[in-house]
């Protein structure tokens, strides 16, 4: 009996052990990009939960899109970015950044999971004014350079970020019941609008319920280890990271820029190709 227990006690450890590794190596097959540049190479890692940027990026690969293409777009201690067709060909000093493909992406965000340390590759997409799907550019993205955190300026993005989604909920509140607050003011009935006030308060409170304001360990680690753009978490899709070469990320981000952020002297993506 005892024989028979632990032949089936090893059999079980040995699937458990089985199913682990492969966990393990799924883990590890997430695609893997060279981008090759004029000051150095890099490697980057696709996220598999970000499917739409992750396919859509691994399509233009294929197609030799990127390559060519200038980092049209640098600030220090912010980011880089490229993905601009219309960069290949560009004359000297021309303002760049609103080529693409001709469409875009439905935005992936998974946050607090993915965020905007140094590294992270992102998104480029328009404003919230004329986008507030937060749609991505079908081919512009950005890699984080950002700046070193610390606990102080975590603590003051945190209330800053409760107090703009705050005013952004209260505000469509309001927007959405403004019929009836001008009908209240007009029978200037102070009761019933400090009444519907207050249950708006109520329903934005609770609607705030479900944002992730707090900085998780993982971010905080990361935010006051290399550094990053915490300020943009939540509303642009992070769909990777690059895993070798943020030295290149450093030196592409000190070069001199003009008056629109390109730079002076063209930094070109030689060739970006998928690694087997």
């Amino acid at each position: 009996m005892r024989m028979i227990l632990f032949a089936c006690l090893t059999a079980i450890c040995i699937s458990m052990s089985s199913c682990q590794g492969k966990q393990e190596s799924g883990s590890n097959e997430n695609t893997k990009l060279l981008i090759e540049t004029d000051l150095g190479n890099m490697k980057a890692m696709l996220y598999d939960d970000t499917p739409q940027h992750r396919d859509n990026i691994i399509k233009l690969v294929k197609k030799g899109y990127y390559d060519g293409q200038l980092f049209h777009r640098v600030i220090k201690d912010f980011m880089i970015q490229t993905g601009d067709p219309q960069s290949k060909d560009a004359k000297e000093g021309a303002r760049l950044g609103d080529g693409g493909p001709g469409y875009t992406i439905p935005a992936e965000i998974v946050f607090p999971k993915h965020f905007h340390k140094k590294g992270a590759l992102c998104a480029a997409r328009q404003g919230d004014d004329v986008n507030p799907d937060k749609s991505s550019s079908g081919s512009q993205f950005y890699i984080v350079s950002g700046s070193m955190q610390n606990d102080y300026t975590l603590d003051v993005l945190v209330m800053t970020r409760m107090k703009q989604k705050h005013e952004e909920v209260f505000g469509k509140y309001v927007r959405a019941n403004k019929d009836q607050f001008v009908k209240l003011s007009v029978a200037n009935d102070t009761t019933a609008i400090k009444a519907l006030q207050d249950s708006l308060i109520g329903l934005t409170e609770k609607e705030l319920k479900k944002y992730p304001f707090e900085i998780t360990p993982e971010q905080k680690q990361a935010y006051c280890s290399v550094g990053g753009s915490p300020h943009l978490d939540g509303n642009y899709t992070v769909f990777g990271e690059i895993i070798e070469g943020l030295d290149v990320v450093d030196k592409i981000q000190q070069v001199a820029t003009s008056e629109f952020d390109r730079p002076v002297k063209d930094i070109r993506i030689i060739k970006i190709s998928i690694l087997k």
